[in-house]
């Protein structure tokens, strides 16, 4: 497939995806305009707890990435001092793991929130 055509239906992909976002408001709109409200306050918790977990499973993710990418790196440059750094990666992808989990579970707390 040329580069051209995986554009094409990318595009084509998104255009059908922002279609049937659109869809259900049309259809119900009359259901909409008799509740008129946007987002309620269990809403906003839910949307902004979710977006929290998902930011801070990216942040951990990205953080234990460059962890063992660097790791790696330096055990290529430096063999001999393999075994050192591997312990210290490991220490420290799991006190980045352990905070990325606290986060997770406060993000949580908020969507779950009465």
């Amino acid at each position: 497939m040329e580069r051209k055509q995986v554009y094409r239906l990318a595009v084509g992909i998104a255009a059908v995806g922002v279609a049937m976002l659109a869809m259900p408001s049309v259809v119900f709109a009359q259901e909409a305009a008799e509740k008129a409200t946007f987002l309620t306050s269990q809403g906003a918790a839910w949307l902004g707890g979710a977006i929290g977990a998902g930011l801070a499973i990216m942040g951990g993710a990205a953080g234990i990435g460059r962890i063992g990418g660097s790791a790696v790196e330096s055990m290529a440059r430096q063999p001999a001092a393999a075994g050192q750094i591997s312990t210290a990666m490991i220490i420290t992808a799991a006190m980045i793991e352990g905070a990325t989990l606290f986060a997770v579970v406060v993000g949580m707390l908020a969507v779950l929130k009465a």
